[in-house]
Parts: structure tokens; C-alpha cells; sequence
């Protein structure tokens, strides 16, 4: 081996263990969902899902939403999307027999803060779950079905929120 060789390994070699010891080398567990339309609707978008601690942070970027329009959202039971209707997703997922409700209030696990679209059909949100977890524990959000509906979540509805019809379904999949 070449002097010079070596040498570039010994640079290669500082520089990995340097980003190792930055906490470059651990990443959070994540999962993402990539919605797709049901039968008939437009709506699409990702949904990125990170774990914080015991909290998991949610970024969430859609379109193809009724502008102006406020929309449930929601974690149900089963990560399949096969039926048209996104209905095999099953019910809100609910680990721990809670009674439907909104963030601030006991609530199932699956129970978001609703999303709302701009002028142009289009929605951002950004926002913290607690009780659910990312990749282990009785709560893991990995495996389960993410839904957008057509109708706001009136929050009091049981056990759906009574937000109308699946207009957008994803598995949620570990990243």
C-alpha cells in the first residue's frame, strides 16, 4: 500500500468516526405514508411520521383537497387500501378502548387534528401525537392505514367523528 493511500484511508476513516460521534450515525425511527386517491377523488399527498422521544411529530403535505375545506384525518386499524373506498382500512385505530375524541380530550390513538385546504385544494400540518409510538410497543403506528376524508370531524360522533366519506388511503410503512 502507498504512502498516500494509507494516509487517505486514516482521512476517511477520522472522518466517519467524526460523524459518528456527532450523532450523524443515529437517526430517529420514521415512517412515512404515501396517500393515494380512493375511487372517484383526487386527493393525494405524503405523510411523514417521526419519533420524538415519547411523542411522534407528524408533517403532513397534500392536494387535490375541496378548497377551503376542512377534513378529517385520521389512523385506522388496518394498513390496507385494497377495497376503492379505502373502508378495508377498518375502523380508527384504538389500542386502548378510548371514546372518539379531539386532540385536547381522551381520544383513540388513530384521532388527528383535522387538516384544512387553501384556496387551491392544497394543505400543510405539522403536529405532535402522544401514546403512539414509531416501530415497536402496543401502540405502533407502522402497519396501520392512514385516511383523509371528505367532511371536518365534528369530534363527538361515535366512533367515527362523522367525517363523511375516504377521499384518500395509505400504509403507514416504516422509513
Amino acid at each position: 500500500m502507498t504512502m498516500r493511500r494509507a494516509l487517505a484511508l486514516v482521512v476517511i476513516a477520522g472522518g466517519v468516526a467524526g460523524c459518528a460521534s456527532m450523532g450523524m450515525g443515529a437517526a430517529k425511527p420514521g415512517a412515512v405514508a404515501d396517500l393515494q386517491p380512493t375511487a372517484g377523488n383526487t386527493a393525494r399527498g405524503r405523510v411523514a411520521f417521526t419519533q420524538e422521544g415519547d411523542s411522534v411529530r407528524v408533517n403532513a403535505s397534500l392536494s387535490g383537497l375541496r378548497p377551503g375545506a376542512e377534513h378529517g384525518f385520521h389512523v385506522h386499524e388496518k394498513g390496507d387500501c385494497s377495497s376503492g373506498d379505502g373502508m378495508s382500512a377498518g375502523g380508527h385505530y384504538n389500542p386502548d378502548g378510548k371514546p372518539h375524541g379531539p386532540p385536547n380530550a381522551s381520544h383513540h390513538a388513530g384521532d388527528m387534528p383535522a387538516v384544512v385546504a387553501d384556496a387551491y385544494g392544497n394543505a400543510t400540518a405539522a403536529f405532535t401525537l402522544k401514546g403512539v409510538s414509531i416501530g415497536g410497543g402496543a401502540a405502533d403506528l407502522v402497519g396501520k392505514g392512514l385516511i383523509v376524508h371528505r367532511d371536518p370531524d365534528d369530534y363527538r360522533t361515535q366512533p367515527t367523528g362523522n367525517a363523511g366519506p375516504r377521499i384518500a388511503c395509505a400504509v403507514i410503512a416504516k422509513s
